[in-house]
């Protein structure tokens, strides 16, 4: 198949300041008393007031909000976040005091292959394996397919290979579910490469 464009999740919102020097200091440096290490790169599931996820920020990003008063704290961490006048717990999932329109179109954002492997559960719609993934078009684009989730699939790279440029009435083989556009919930999870147990109830979407 041709390659399709691959382009990065959506950033997760910018750092601000308000915060304490000391207490940035402690959010920048993982290795200060008080803060671990983490599997989740540091990262904050941010709800809306309605408790829909949002997006994905960072540790400094969600204590600016909290301490602006324009979130709460729903979630935390075992740890806690130390500076010479204040000690917040590290939060782990945040939720907007004001609500937030969100476009109906969300789930509409441009494809990448971290989002059709999460979609698609990391197995080729092919064979089941999960390994030496790539992407494939179901019908080629030389043969008219569109670069859109419906036609877009997981699949490992032998698959791949065997199907060339053929379409599945040609090759017999048929994607095991219908590609579809995933929801929004999908691009928050692949935004951080571990989700942590904190988060997946308000992932169920």
């Amino acid at each position: 198949m041709e390659p399709i464009a691959v382009t990065g999740t959506s950033s997760p919102a910018r750092d601000g300041g308000d915060v304490p020097p000391e207490l940035s200091q402690a959010v920048e440096n993982r290795t200060a008393p008080g803060i671990v290490r983490r599997s989740d790169g540091g990262r904050v599931l941010v709800l809306n007031a309605s408790y829909e996820p949002l997006n994905v920020c960072s540790v400094r990003r969600a204590v600016v909000l909290i301490l602006k008063e324009k979130a709460e704290l729903v979630e935390q961490g075992e740890r806690t976040l130390h500076s010479e006048s204040i000690t917040l717990p590290r939060p782990v999932v945040i939720r907007l005091v004001t609500y937030v329109r969100v476009p109906r179109d969300r789930a509409k954002r441009r494809i990448t292959r971290r989002a059709v492997f999460a979609r698609d559960s990391w197995t080729c719609q092919y064979c089941g394996t999960t390994s030496h993934l790539t992407v494939d078009h179901v019908i080629p684009r030389s043969r008219g397919g569109a670069s859109d989730w419906e036609n877009i699939v997981t699949s490992c790279a032998p698959c791949n290979r065997r199907k060339g440029n053929r379409t599945p009435v040609e090759t017999g083989v048929h994607p095991r579910r219908k590609p579809k556009a995933p929801g929004p919930t999908i691009f928050i999870r692949v935004a951080t490469p571990v989700v942590p147990p904190a988060w997946q109830q308000y992932l169920l979407a």
